[in-house]
C-alpha cells in the first residue's frame, strides 16, 4: 500500500486514482464463509405510554445502569432518535452468535424495563414523529443533508430499526463460496428478504399500503448512497466508483460545521471542488456514510431488513445465513430466486407488496424450505430450528409476512400493537 496512506492528517492530499485503488483493496477481504455477525435495532418505548417520546438520554440512562458488560461480548449503541442497538462480537459460527445474541438482549431487557421502558415491535415508528435526541456533528449535517430531498431522510434517521447480518466475503476464486458469487447470489436474494421479514406496514398511524415503510424511507433517501451497488463483472471497481460518486455527506472538523457544499460528490472533492483538499481520512469517513443494501466492509453487511418483534431476529439471522453459507441451500436459493428478474424494481415491488407478489411468495418459499432444511448442517440448536420451522408455517409458507399480522391486528382492533407487547419481559415471551 502506498505509505502516503498510512501517515493519517499529515499525508499529501489523495488523488481519484489511488483513492479508487484504495476503496476497491480494502471492501472484500476474502476468507472461507463461516463468520456471522449480527446487529439487532431496536425502537424503544415507555412501557405505560407507547407515544410518549424516549430520547436517547433516557434509554442511555437505563441501560448504563448496570457496568458489567453485556454478557454474550456485545456493544450497545444508539440512533438518532433513540433506537437502541446492539452489536455482536463477531462469532465463529451461526450457533455462537446466536446464543450470545441471545444473552445480550436478555441482558439489555431486563435493564430496560427496569427504566419502565420496552423494546419496540415493528421496523418503522407509527406514531411518534421523527425528533433526533442524539447531538452530534455527523447527525446534524446527516439532517441538513437529507431535508434537501424532503422529510424521508429524516423518518428514515430517527424513526426506523433494522437487522443487520454480517457474512465473510468468502473466497478469492471461483465458485460459490468465492467473493465474486456470493456477491452477485446476496443481491439476487435481496428482494425476497426483504419481502419475506417486511414488519413496517404503518406510517403515521394507519395503514400505507406498503408492508415496509422503512425500505420506502430508504428508497425515498439520497440514492447516490442508498441504492443498490450496480451489479457489474468485477464489484470491487464497481464499489469504488459507487463510492466516489456519492455525495459528501458531511466533513468532520474540530473548529466548524460538520456541513458539506450542497452536491459535492466525492470524486469531485478529489478533483478540488471542495473546501479543501481530500485526504486518505476523509475518504475512510465517507464510507461509513454510505448505506446500500449490501455494504462491503471487508465482510458483506446485509442492510435491507426490517427489526423483527421478539426472537424473530434468531429466524432471519439463522436463515440469511444458511442462503448464504449453507452450499445445497444457496444452490435452491439462486434457483428460486431467478424468476425475480421479470420485476423492473424488484426491491420497490418487495417493500409494497411482500409476498403478496405471487412472483416473490413463490421464491420466498423455496428459499425458506432451503434454509430451514440447511439449519442442522450449520449447527443450529433446537431452539433456533424450532423457531425458523413456526416462522415459515404461520408466514412464508401462506404467502404472509410479519407485516400481515400487523394488518390484522389493526383491522380488528384499530391498533398497530397489542396490549402485551408493550409488558415487561416480553421480548422472548412468543
Amino acid at each position: 500500500m502506498n505509505s502516503a496512506w498510512q501517515t493519517g492528517r499529515e499525508m499529501n492530499p489523495l488523488t481519484e486514482s489511488d483513492a479508487e485503488v484504495y476503496v476497491a483493496s480494502v471492501c472484500f477481504k476474502t476468507g472461507p464463509p463461516g463468520s456471522v455477525g449480527v446487529e439487532v435495532e431496536r425502537l424503544v418505548h415507555d412501557v405505560a405510554n407507547h407515544r410518549l417520546p424516549v430520547p436517547v438520554a433516557r434509554v442511555s440512562e437505563a441501560v448504563a445502569a448496570s457496568e458489567k458488560p453485556l454478557p454474550g461480548g456485545g456493544v450497545i449503541t444508539f440512533e438518532p432518535g433513540g433506537q437502541l442497538e446492539i452489536s455482536s462480537a463477531c462469532a465463529a459460527d451461526l450457533a455462537s452468535v446466536v446464543a450470545a445474541t441471545r444473552a445480550d438482549l436478555a441482558a439489555v431487557e431486563a435493564l430496560l424495563a427496569d427504566g419502565g421502558l420496552c423494546f419496540g415491535a415493528v421496523a418503522l415508528d407509527p406514531n411518534r414523529p421523527p425528533v433526533r435526541s442524539l447531538d452530534h456533528p455527523r447527525y446534524a449535517a446527516m439532517e441538513h443533508h437529507f431535508d434537501r430531498r424532503g422529510t424521508a431522510g429524516r423518518t428514515m434517521m430517527c424513526s426506523t430499526a433494522a437487522l443487520q447480518i454480517s457474512l465473510d466475503a468468502g473466497l478469492d476464486s471461483p465458485g460459490t463460496a468465492g467473493a465474486k458469487q456470493r456477491w452477485a447470489r446476496l443481491h439476487n436474494l435481496l428482494p425476497v428478504l426483504v419481502a419475506m421479514f417486511a414488519n413496517s406496514p404503518f406510517l403515521r398511524g394507519v395503514p400505507s399500503g406498503w408492508h415496509s415503510n422503512r425500505q420506502r424511507m430508504w428508497l425515498a433517501t439520497d440514492p447516490t448512497r442508498t441504492a443498490a451497488v450496480p451489479s457489474a463483472a468485477d464489484p470491487r471497481l464497481a464499489w469504488a466508483r459507487y463510492a466516489l460518486d456519492a455525495f459528501v455527506l458531511c466533513i468532520p472538523s474540530e473548529t466548524a460545521s460538520w456541513k458539506a457544499p450542497s452536491g459535492l460528490t466525492m470524486r469531485n472533492w478529489l478533483r478540488g471542488e471542495g473546501p479543501r483538499p481530500a485526504t486518505l481520512d476523509d475518504l475512510t469517513y465517507h464510507l461509513t456514510t454510505l448505506f446500500p443494501p449490501v455494504r462491503p466492509r471487508g465482510f458483506l453487511e446485509i442492510r435491507v431488513i426490517d427489526a423483527q418483534a421478539g426472537s424473530d431476529w434468531e429466524t432471519v439471522t439463522a436463515m440469511v445465513t444458511a442462503l448464504m453459507d449453507d452450499e445445497r441451500a444457496a444452490d435452491l436459493a439462486e434457483e428460486a430466486c431467478a424468476p425475480l428478474a421479470s420485476l423492473s424494481d424488484p426491491i420497490r415491488t418487495a417493500a409494497r407488496d411482500a409476498l403478496a407478489a405471487p412472483v416473490l411468495a413463490s421464491a420466498a418459499l423455496g428459499c425458506a424450505e432451503a434454509a430451514v432444511l440447511a439449519l442442522p448442517r450449520l449447527g443450529a440448536d433446537a431452539a433456533t430450528r424450532n423457531r425458523a420451522e413456526d416462522f415459515v408455517d404461520r408466514y412464508t409458507a401462506r404467502g404472509r409476512s410479519p407485516a400481515d399480522e400487523r394488518l390484522d391486528l389493526w383491522r380488528r382492533t384499530g391498533s398497530c400493537f397489542s396490549p402485551s407487547e408493550y409488558e415487561k419481559g416480553s421480548e422472548y415471551a412468543r
